[in-house]
């Protein structure tokens, strides 16, 4: 049985979009709780009738989640332009290593704005 498991973590933060227009709200400094999903895809064991343990997924994102809780976005290494688009990338290439089951980031900068990033191998699809 193939299956998809989704585990989401939240953190405050503030930022600001340095590459907006002058004049647009979002190039002001300002603040989001995001929330943020982690999707793993695979096959269950028959023997263990699960994919992965939820807290192992927890485990790989904790680090992850304490840099970017409270901090100004932009003050962190990679993340100077931190787009939902950008950091749901920087996400990606802390978690995949520990997490190689790992087949979605899912950025929540407001409950109804969102960044969906299925990974490097699909960056050229559509060109």
């Amino acid at each position: 049985m193939h299956v998809r498991l989704v585990k989401s973590f939240g953190f405050e933060a503030a930022h600001w979009l340095p590459t907006f227009p002058q004049g647009h709200k979002c190039r002001r400094m300002h603040g989001h709780s995001f929330r943020v999903d982690v999707v793993v895809e695979g096959l269950v064991s028959p023997e263990q009738g699960y994919l992965i343990d939820y807290g192992e997924i927890k485990a790989a994102l904790e680090p992850i989640r304490k840099q970017l809780d409270h901090y100004c976005l932009n003050e962190i290494q990679g993340l100077e332009n931190p787009t939902s688009e950008v950091l749901a990338g920087w996400i990606w290439d802390r978690v995949k290593p520990g997490l190689p089951m790992l087949t979605q980031i899912v950025v929540h900068e407001t409950c109804s704005a969102r960044c969906e990033y299925r990974g490097p191998a699909n960056d050229d699809a559509g060109d």
